[in-house]
């Protein structure tokens, strides 16, 4: 989580930056965790600068990731690398068109059992300074720079999902939550969304004000991402099915 506020600093505190955590669940557990980042906004603010047209749709296996930066992924503490070497099975997809305003990353696993998905975002913590073409240079992390303090569990049984968000680290959550307190205004228009398919019908969920698809499987809950990593509360969710 910390590299994803550090990137955000970097890249956006001009602009904003739209977040959808995207779950597809099967009726067996398995399923499929992306994260994507929408950047079109940024794209926006930049098309009058006099720039080369850039149009790329990318998608990197992050084993490759990995073999490549072998050496500076050994020089890591061991649970650094442990981190890295369980996202083997992630994929990260780019796709940039300056033309039409269109800049989306995003990254996503296959998962056997839903307490999986949240290896996905932690492995996002560890994932930045090893993508290719992201710098000149590969830096490395040490576990505590790089200390997450959000988590995420989920669990699915006898049809009833939840999701549970939570602060790991209090003291530097706190630390976080100070030095974005002077970029607020920048990161106002922020939202983290999640949609989530079920395999069945949703008979009932925990947020009043969350939308559904026409066949009542997928659920749309919105918030402010400021609001979110203030009181990751604010995205709990429980879903029952239909039997």
């Amino acid at each position: 989580m910390k590299n994803l506020l550090l990137l955000l600093f970097g890249i956006l505190c001009l602009t904003s930056c739209q977040f959808t955590e995207t779950l597809v669940l099967n009726e067996d557990g398995t399923g499929r965790m992306s994260l994507e980042m929408d950047m079109g906004e940024m794209m926006a603010f930049g098309a009058g600068m006099d720039s080369a047209a850039v149009k790329m749709d990318t998608l990197i296996a992050m084993k490759d990731v990995l073999r490549e930066k072998k050496d500076s992924i050994a020089t890591l503490p061991v649970d650094e690398q442990k981190r890295l070497k369980a996202m083997e099975n992630y994929m990260l997809r780019m796709n940039m068109d300056t033309e039409k305003g269109v800049m989306l990353i995003s990254m996503f696993t296959d998962f056997t059992d839903i307490s999986e998905a949240d290896k996905l975002m932690k492995g996002l913590e560890g994932s930045g300074n090893f993508l290719p073409d992201m710098g000149s240079t590969t830096t490395t992390t040490s576990s505590e720079e790089s200390k997450d303090v959000l988590g995420v569990s989920y669990s699915y049984k006898k049809g009833k999902f939840k999701r549970d968000a939570y602060i790991k680290d209090k003291e530097a959550h706190q630390q976080q939550l100070d030095s974005m307190s002077q970029a607020e205004s920048f990161m106002s228009s922020m939202k983290y969304t999640l949609k989530y398919t079920f395999p069945k019908k949703i008979k009932k969920a925990s947020a009043e004000d969350a939308t559904y698809s026409l066949d009542g499987k997928t659920i749309t809950l919105e918030r402010s991402f400021l609001d979110y990593f203030k009181d990751p509360d604010v995205l709990d969710l429980e879903v029952e099915l239909e039997k």
